[in-house]
């Protein structure tokens, strides 16, 4: 709730009230303590505060609670006792505006985002690749750059490495060897997103973060909250989803220095599931964003159970803290008790670390920054309960916060799918097998055009052969013939020859005879005279 100091948030009250100054907020912060112990509740009042202050906040409910912040609390006599004795007579029930949204399009206002504004550092991690997957995955994401291919949902993703891997000669001069045991991964890490609910987060139209960064008509900041029930079982895609906002708020988001308030404050449940097994090229970039997001007027604030789940380099720079109790059964957790006690400023009143194992729920050690910008000595404190439920929302304070707000329902509400990668390489897919049917076709005619001018010429050259068999069978008849003709004209001209010599030897014969005669007669008749 909204202290009567200026500009704070009364948190919690021991000894001395404790303040959270909302010109400290940006400085980040953290809430951490066992299961049980009042995390929850402090977020709400939290949240809650920074709502009533006109900061939008938003934050992860990974259980189903946070949802009671759109709800006015229904106080009993021990919550009235307790805020007696903690002085805050000016308490009353409250609901802050609420917006509910959902990546599984359940209730809610659906979240997406596409695969090229996740980038393929993020999507890697999100998908566990390894090293040579990961540079695979870079020379996709390079690829549908270059060629002007839109990475928009997960089927993009699909169609670009079956397109990589088919193209894996041409690309390995450019850029590198591509291999298709690496895309087979990639393509089987996909398909476990897909049954995680990535074709519903994949897709347009895409959130824009600035539609979180609003408040209501009158000026309370909305509490965006991200339903992650069922996201928190798929922990890489909720951990990348939440490092992508950030990481886009801090990139989009222009520099305002030191402001009075911030812009937006960012709450992280289960902030381990961040960090587990990070590459540390992703480390350093969470690490820098952290850092330097602070300038762009947004506070972050990471629930965990310990603060031991969060890298040093990152919870150094949590400089508001809200610690409930922790539990020391072992020899690790004992060190953790005694690290998270020796990182706050002490206070001679009490031992911190044994304070630390003495809270009960609802108290904490509160530390948060001071006007000078220093931690402030701890605190042993009651964190004030919020005005609104401690527990979920009513079922009908949920669908009005869903119905509530038709305007961004009708810009978010409804899956687009334009053309993108999936469709253009579809299309030159389609493109280049109707060119391969018809090569083919063409090349079935031209086998069958070249077939028939072999039988053509195969039945020509068969024809000219029996042509050729035929005249010089016809010539052999003529031949034949005319040597028949020329043996019977031998023949007939012979015995014609031999008739003339017949008949000349028969008139040579007959004149011989009858000169013979005539000479006979002369001798008789030369004798007789």
């Amino acid at each position: 709730m909204l202290s009567t100091e200026p500009a704070a948030i009364w948190v919690a009250q021991g000894e001395n009230p404790c303040y959270l100054l909302l010109n400290q907020a940006n400085r980040h912060g953290l809430v951490a303590g066992a299961s049980g112990t009042g995390k929850t509740v402090t977020v709400k009042a939290l949240a809650q505060g920074f709502s009533q202050a006109g900061v939008p906040v938003f934050v992860a409910d990974v259980k189903g609670d946070v949802t009671g912040v759109g709800q006015a609390a229904e106080p009993d006599d021990a919550l009235r006792e307790r805020l007696e004795k903690l002085g805050a007579t000016d308490w009353q029930p409250a609901a802050c505006p609420m917006r509910l949204w959902d990546v599984m399009g359940d209730c809610g206002i659906p979240v997406r985002i596409t695969i090229s504004d996740m980038g393929p550092l993020l999507l890697g991690r999100m998908l566990g690749l390894t090293d040579v997957q990961q540079g695979v995955l870079d020379i996709v994401f390079r690829v549908a750059d270059e060629q002007g291919l839109l990475l928009i949902d997960l089927k993009d993703l699909r169609s670009m490495l079956s397109y990589v891997s088919d193209h894996a000669k041409e690309i390995e001069t450019v850029y590198g060897r591509v291999s298709s045991q690496s895309v087979g991964a990639i393509l089987r890490s996909l398909l476990a997103v897909e049954d995680q609910g990535g074709n519903m987060f994949f897709g347009e139209p895409a959130i824009d973060l600035a539609d979180m960064m609003a408040c209501d008509e009158s000026g309370q900041g909305y509490v965006n909250v991200l339903r992650a029930e069922k996201l928190v079982s798929s922990p890489q895609v909720y951990a990348m989803f939440l490092l992508w906002m950030i990481t886009e708020l801090y990139e989009s988001l222009p520099e305002v220095g030191d402001p009075d308030k911030p812009k937006l404050v960012f709450f992280f449940d289960e902030a381990h599931l961040l960090f587990d097994d990070m590459p540390k090229a992703l480390r350093d970039k969470l690490v820098q964003v952290v850092k330097l997001i602070r300038s762009k007027g947004v506070g972050l604030y990471f629930i965990s159970q310990s603060p031991s789940d969060i890298p040093d380099e990152v919870l150094a720079q949590l400089s508001n803290r809200i610690q409930h109790g922790l539990r020391a059964y072992t020899p690790a957790e004992q060190k953790t008790v005694k690290a998270t006690a020796e990182a706050f400023r002490e206070n001679p009143a009490f031992d911190a670390a044994e304070a630390l194992l003495e809270l009960g729920t609802g108290e904490a050690l509160v530390s948060c920054l001071d006007e000078d910008g220093k931690p402030s000595m701890v605190e042993r404190a009651m964190v004030l309960a919020p005005e609104c439920t401690m527990g979920a929302a009513h079922e009908e304070t949920v669908q009005a916060a869903v119905d509530g707000h038709p305007e961004l329902m009708a810009k978010l509400g409804g899956a687009v799918d334009r053309e993108s990668a999936y469709e253009k390489l579809a299309a030159q897919a389609a493109e280049a097998s109707q060119a391969a049917e018809l090569a083919e076709e063409r090349a079935k005619l031209e086998a069958e055009r070249a077939a028939f001018e072999k039988q053509k010429a195969d039945e020509e050259a068969k024809a000219a052969k029996a042509a050729a068999k035929e005249a010089a069978r016809a010539q052999a008849a003529a031949e034949k013939a005319a040597a028949k003709e020329a043996e019977r004209q031998a023949k007939a001209e012979q015995k014609q020859r031999e008739q003339v010599a017949k008949t000349v030897n028969s008139v040579i014969g007959q004149i011989g005879r009858e000169t013979s005669r005539q000479l006979l007669r002369g001798l008789f008749g030369s004798l007789r005279r």
